[in-house]
């Protein structure tokens, strides 16, 4: 897979300009509407639309969510694209003005996947038919259920006006952030893409059931059904992941941006209340949940809270992971620290060897409230995302008012 990434970097880079073949062609990124896909398992297409800004920057939409991208870089026939926070980009060319062919490349994961962006196409999926049923409301979803290893469940919410579809599925390790598609006669189809996850959902419909598959760029795929269940609630995110028998206490050591360790016993963190995020720099929960902490950190007056993050990176070196972490911090203009607990893989069994006190490392991101003694006295697994609504509402509130109680204690 090594090879197969450096021969597309070869031919697809781009090249500095002392160095350009004189029979390039100069091309112009057209200002306007575009519809890129990317090539996922089955030959099925995964769609989302960009717009190209007078200023070569582009803006991606999912739903409600409009991503600023403003890494572009057009030289000569090729075409560079670096998403903002997450490590993944594009390497294209230019097949005419208003046709675009390369690969979103994950270097980290040997990933590449083929992408095409085409010019003037507005619509995410085309509208073939009358839609028959209508998806609004909340779903009981099982994903992989005849597989044990994989089994999960999940909660679909979703809201449909004519044949445009809108929502997500909340897991308890997160959501699948802002889905967006089309339902034609019976057949659902919803899509997103971040700049880090692509995803595709495919379902045959009845007024009560849903019945399809769901595939994570052309790495992964699998079924999911779903019945509607207006009640259905998920369990408990405070929950799932707990401290082992005989620990009241966390204690780790891991380096900062500086190459400085950061423990919990020390000073700056001595009769605070401290809460600590369990995440990464390639997961777009913790994105997002990061984006709600630098708000609150921001907003947030008190002395006796304190924030700190622990990031368990895929990058294949401990550089390459400091510059995620610092190129995460620049983003979202991060004041806290972030401290770099493990890179090489995001395996959730070897992110709880590092946290040996905890029953094991369900989700990224997960929570641990510790209060001003060094107790721990809350863990939250997983994040509900602005994509899921009011339970995002939720989740601010009750965060703020149990950081509220702690730190008057």
């Amino acid at each position: 897979m090594k090879r197969i990434i450096t021969l597309i970097l070869f031919s697809l880079v781009i090249v500095s300009s002392c160095k350009k073949d004189q029979t390039n062609k100069i091309m112009h990124l057209k200002s306007g509407p575009w519809r890129a896909t990317l090539e996922v398992q089955d030959n099925k297409k995964l769609p989302f639309l960009m717009e190209v800004m007078e200023d070569h920057t582009l803006k991606i939409f999912n739903a409600e969510e409009t991503i600023n991208v403003d890494e572009v870089v057009v030289s000569g026939d090729s075409i560079a694209i670096k998403f903002p926070v997450f490590e993944g980009y594009v390497a294209a060319k230019f097949v005419d003005s208003v046709t675009i062919s390369g690969s979103f490349i994950k270097e980290s994961l040997d990933r590449v996947v083929p992408f095409e962006a085409k010019y003037g196409e507005q619509d995410r999926f085309d509208i073939e038919s009358k839609e028959e049923y209508n998806i609004t409301g909340n779903w009981e979803a099982v994903f992989s259920e005849d597989n044990k290893e994989d089994r999960y469940i999940a909660k679909g919410i979703f809201k449909q006006n004519g044949n445009i579809v809108t929502g997500t599925f909340r897991t308890t390790t997160g959501d699948y952030r802002y889905l967006e598609g089309v339902m034609n006669n019976n057949e659902l189809q919803l899509s997103t893409f971040d700049g880090a996850h692509a995803f595709l959902f495919t379902a045959q419909v009845t007024d009560s059931t849903l019945n399809g598959s769901f595939y994570s760029g052309n790495h992964w795929k699998e079924p999911f059904v779903a019945k509607r269940n207006e009640h259905f609630k998920l369990p408990s995110e405070d929950s799932l992941t707990f401290l082992k028998e005989g620990y009241d206490s966390l204690t780790f050591s891991f380096p900062d941006t500086n190459g400085k360790e950061v423990s919990l016993q020390d000073e700056q963190f001595k009769n605070k209340v401290v809460v600590v995020q369990i995440m990464g720099t390639w997961c777009p929960n913790c994105m997002d949940e990061t984006k709600y902490y630098v708000d609150f950190y921001n907003r947030n007056t008190s002395e006796d809270v304190k924030l700190v993050a622990l990031a368990f990176e895929y990058a294949k070196t401990e550089e390459k992971a400091f510059k995620s972490i610092k190129r995460l911090k620049e983003k979202l203009n991060v004041e806290y620290p972030i401290l770099l607990a493990q890179y090489g893989t995001s395996d959730k069994q070897k992110a709880q060897e590092k946290l040996p006190m905890l029953n094991h490392v369900l989700s990224y991101p997960t929570t641990i409230f510790i209060d001003k003694k060094g107790k721990v006295r809350k863990i939250h697994t997983g994040f509900n995302g602005p994509a899921t609504g009011q339970k995002y509402v939720d989740f601010k509130k009750e965060f703020e008012e149990f950081v509220d109680q702690l730190s008057k204690e």
